[in-house]
């Protein structure tokens, strides 16, 4: 079976979107739309926003534009979205993560619970630990008795200051009574390069940015972040196997827009985006671009799992005091 296919509801709503996705579609929109990505060029919300974008302008009949505005852990791309036109030609591609981090860290225009408004969800990311490829270390136990074998000199990369690769890193240090130094960056691709050429030695990434590298043994992994083996890398435990349950940072990838959005145009844009989701080059390509199966929430569960990661991360930033720029 594919791991992309749906729940029988999820299908029922699909094939009720099919039915209705040509007048839907055109009713939705007679312009180019705008497609704001949290993430360079390369990213794991980049990758996902691309491979929908092509097949979403092929339904719709109107160009999908991906712009790609990294930094600040996610909130200069929701910011530039909140600032257009409330017609519903801007939408967003973002990863839950990029709402529940970046606003403990720092003071932005917006409130993630109130300004924005969750359409779909179209997969699930998954983050694992990987390491350079010089790192003595072969798994976890390795890397941790390496690290406490250099003490005060082994750095961990972040695609950002204050994102859940940053509280990843900070929670392994407290679990495992280490002192890695946290070196962030502005998304992921940059501090990748950095890893696989041995400068970094350690990270929390993103599977599907990191997946190929493992696969190609230009960094090693040792755990994958969250409560269950991703089918990517069947033969990897996760970390909570390996004693480090609090390592849980699994989220789902999706469309949102803002809350000032008229509902009719949500629900237009839901039945094109789930029309396109549901597309099998769409469901084959993500899944071999390292994305799990997962996007069967609901707008209002993608609403409650926003709420709770939000505190759970609050309470994090509280325990570690991490700040933006320390």
């Amino acid at each position: 079976m594919n791991r992309f296919s749906f729940s029988p509801l999820r299908r029922t709503v699909c094939a009720a979107a099919l039915a209705l996705a040509l007048p839907a579609a055109h009713a939705w929109t007679d312009k180019p739309v705008r497609m704001v990505v949290p993430a360079p060029a390369g990213g794991t919300m980049d990758v996902v926003a691309r491979i929908v974008a092509e097949q979403l302008a092929a339904d719709i009949g109107q160009p999908v534009v991906v712009e790609n505005k990294p930094g600040a852990g996610g909130a200069i791309a929701v910011q530039a979205m909140l600032a257009a036109p409330a017609d519903g030609n801007t939408i967003m591609m973002t990863a839950s993560n990029i709402l529940t981090e970046i606003p403990h860290v720092m003071k932005t225009a917006f409130d993630p619970l109130k300004d924005v408004k969750p359409v779909t969800a179209i997969a699930r990311a998954s983050m694992v630990l990987i390491g350079a490829p010089n790192v003595p270390a072969k798994d976890l136990k390795g890397v941790i008795a390496w690290v406490k074998a250099h003490p005060g000199t082994v750095s961990f990369a972040s695609y950002s200051a204050g994102t859940s690769s940053h509280y990843a890193g900070m929670i392994l240090n407290q679990k495992a009574g280490l002192d890695m130094q946290h070196v962030p960056f502005a998304g992921s691709p940059p501090a990748l390069v950095q890893v696989m050429g041995g400068q970094i030695p350690l990270m929390f990434d993103g599977m599907a940015t990191a997946r190929k590298m493992i696969e190609g043994g230009k960094v090693q992994a040792y755990g994958v972040a969250s409560k269950k083996r991703s089918p990517h890398l069947p033969n990897l435990p996760t970390l909570a196997e390996q004693g480090y349950p609090d390592l849980d940072f699994s989220n789902w990838v999706g469309i949102i827009v803002a809350t000032s959005v008229p509902s009719a145009v949500v629900q237009k844009i839901n039945a094109a985006v789930d029309k396109t989701a549901a597309a099998p080059k769409v469901r084959d390509r993500l899944q071999g671009a390292g994305f799990d199966a997962g996007g069967d929430e609901t707008a209002e569960q993608m609403a409650q799992s926003l709420r709770a990661d939000f505190e759970r991360n609050a309470a994090i930033v509280k325990a570690f005091d991490i700040k933006l720029n320390p």
